[in-house]
């Protein structure tokens, strides 16, 4: 079975034991989160229930694995001729969830 869910402005594919970085989530190593903006869930060869936009009481259940950075990215401004240069640098703050399950909120 999987899932699709919203985070962060992104959306992510998951599946139940996929390791996933998301954009940083304000909980501690080992707390439990529950998404509850699931947009799709289904299983593969088998019927979907798609939301408009979500599913109503589908939930995916995820575990805070660590919180961690991404790599640098550089970010370089310049204007040709002006002598005008710019360097800066950003690292993304991320959180590393495991999904521990999904429900789809149906009565089976």
């Amino acid at each position: 079975m999987y899932a699709v869910i919203s985070t962060g402005g992104k959306q992510y594919k998951v599946e139940e034991g996929d390791r996933i970085r998301v954009e940083k989530i304000e909980e501690n190593k080992g707390d439990e989160v529950i998404f509850e903006d699931v947009l799709l869930v289904g299983e593969e060869g088998k019927e979907y229930s798609l939301g408009t936009p979500i599913i109503e009481k589908a939930k995916v259940r995820a575990k805070v694995l660590r919180q961690l950075r991404a790599k640098k990215i550089v970010v370089f401004k310049m204007k040709r001729r002006k002598g005008y240069r710019k360097k800066m640098g950003h690292r993304q703050y991320l959180t590393e969830l495991l999904i521990t399950g999904i429900e789809t909120g149906k009565e089976e």
